[in-house]
């Protein structure tokens, strides 16, 4: 198994990017990849770059992080973000003066044991049904790709709700 890997999450062109393990050139294809998408994107506004997890990272990464900033810089007015809580991999960043093109931050914005975990409700078959209706009937109305995806789902939902309420007044 790697010990590697990059997570990615992005939503209203804000990016956020995890690093995990050894982060090193093997992976510049992947990362300048996803730097494309960035720079396609119109909706581009910011990057998070989360370093917590990070135990090495090598020149050409960095060097794909500054092309990230200088991106940002083109795009938005945010400046980018690093989450480093590694000592060393701070020094190195802060060695590459990274602190002129990101904000560099040493905690991670949110520790795990802040979180809450929400408790599972138990539900009716019926219950399920309608909230999975519920849910592709809103799927649908985001655009046609989704209405002619789930439109047969949602017909099939709908008669087996009609089917149970007969045979509950009957």
């Amino acid at each position: 198994m790697a010990s590697y890997k990059i997570l990615q999450a992005e939503q209203q062109g804000i990016y956020v990017l995890k690093f995990i393990g050894e982060i090193r050139l093997y992976l510049c294809s992947t990362l300048d990849l996803i730097i494309d998408a960035m720079s396609s994107n119109p909706l581009f506004k910011t990057v998070v770059v989360d370093l917590s997890e990070t135990t090495i990272i090598d020149s050409t990464t960095l060097g794909l992080l500054a092309k990230i900033a200088v991106l940002a810089r083109k795009k938005s007015s945010f400046l980018p973000t690093i989450i480093s809580t590694n000592p060393d991999v701070t020094r190195i960043i802060q060695t590459m003066g990274f602190g002129e093109i990101f904000i560099i931050m040493k905690e991670p914005a949110v520790e795990l044991s802040e979180l809450e975990e929400i408790p599972i409700l138990k539900a009716t078959e019926q219950q399920v049904r309608e909230k999975v209706l519920d849910a592709h009937q809103t799927l649908m109305a985001l655009n046609d790709s989704n209405r002619e995806e789930f439109e047969d789902l949602v017909q099939a939902l709908e008669c087996e709700n009609k089917s149970e309420q007969t045979a509950l007044t009957h």
